[in-house]
């Protein structure tokens, strides 16, 4: 499994996106799931960087990716040590509500969900750990 830590920072988003799709680019992930993929890793990213931590207060995520197994998917975890948080908690968003209705959040780890084909979150020595899965079909 590939791992890199990045500072939690919104600038470091494309520099996380170019890590992945290097471990991608060994399988021959088709566009399609690539850009789902891309999806998933933006929203869940920019939430560690603008939430996980408290203002003011410098903080890391760390990425693993991995790419495997049989049917191939690629697994990537998303660890922090900011505050204790489960996206996976909170009811998913009422997308038959307008906008206005439906308030804010909650739409990016609906998409999430949608996408990827598992999300998993645990709590583990002090660290969040966000757990996707797709699968890479050729």
């Amino acid at each position: 499994m590939a791992e890199r830590i990045f500072p939690a920072s919104q600038d470091q988003l494309g520099p996380v996106q170019d890590f992945i799709a290097e471990e991608l680019e060994r399988c021959d992930c088709p566009p399609r799931v690539k850009f789902q993929i891309d999806v998933a890793v933006e929203e869940i990213f920019i939430n560690i960087a603008h939430y996980a931590y408290h203002p003011g207060q410098a903080g890391t995520a760390t990425i693993r990716c991995c790419v495997g197994g049989d049917p191939l998917q690629v697994t990537i975890q998303f660890l922090d040590n900011g505050k204790p948080f489960n996206p996976l908690a909170k009811e998913d968003t009422d997308i038959t509500l307008s906008a206005e209705e439906r308030g804010i959040g909650g739409l990016g780890i609906l998409m999430v969900k949608k996408s990827m084909d598992a999300v998993d979150y645990a709590y583990e020595n002090g660290s969040n750990v966000l757990t996707i899965k797709k699968s890479i079909q050729k």
